[in-house]
């Protein structure tokens, strides 16, 4: 059972409090094992604060093609989840034309996982799971993100842009060039 924190923190450090200090076990069942025989009891991530609102953290290495979490939520139909979507519903997981999971739910530790054009994680489908795992060396402090796919990104990060770090990168030399063709023009001028 989870413990109760004091009531003067806001409800989103709260949540990421209970789940940052909750044992392993209560998020860990065993059913995760059954796939993942190898995966550890002892979770290697935390939920922080990203430049995007929450995000997953190593809080150790984490060693390519290790399983991370799994992404986990109500089974829907596509119908249904089409409903939910034009209600404003973010965390719904295609699993094919048939079958989204609804992952709105807090303990669904995958939900914390962001988006990023240079991801350190990848979404693998077996059977109607979804699971994500490492597909490089992630070091300890690292945000653990994954690439959402091509619709995300065409109906929904291109509306606001990109966030991660390699497209920040790319808008803040952009703006450097700019600048900096700017100054050229306005010095040979004078």
């Amino acid at each position: 059972m989870p413990h109760v924190l004091p009531c003067q923190r806001g409800v989103a450090q709260a949540l990421v409090a209970e789940i940052n200090c909750a044992p392993a076990s209560m998020w860990l069942r065993g059913r995760e094992s059954s796939y993942m025989p190898h995966m550890a009891r002892k979770r290697a991530f935390r939920i922080g604060r990203s430049r995007t609102g929450l995000g997953l953290f190593a809080t150790a290495p984490i060693k390519k093609s290790a399983f991370i979490v799994e992404y986990k939520g109500r089974k829907l139909t596509t119908e249904q989840a089409n409903k939910l979507e034009t209600r404003g519903n973010r965390y719904l997981f295609e699993i094919n034309r048939r079958w989204t999971i609804d992952g709105t739910s807090q303990k669904n530790l995958g939900r914390y996982v962001n988006h990023s054009c240079r991801p350190n994680a990848e979404v693998h489908t077996i059977g109607h799971k979804v699971i994500i795992r490492a597909i490089k060396n992630i070091r300890t402090g690292a945000e653990i993100t994954y690439n959402y796919g091509r619709d995300y990104l065409i109906n929904v990060i291109t509306r606001r842009g990109c966030k991660c770090d390699k497209c920040r990168k790319k808008r803040a030399d952009a703006r450097a060039k700019a600048r900096a063709k700017s100054r050229r023009a306005h010095n040979s001028d004078a």
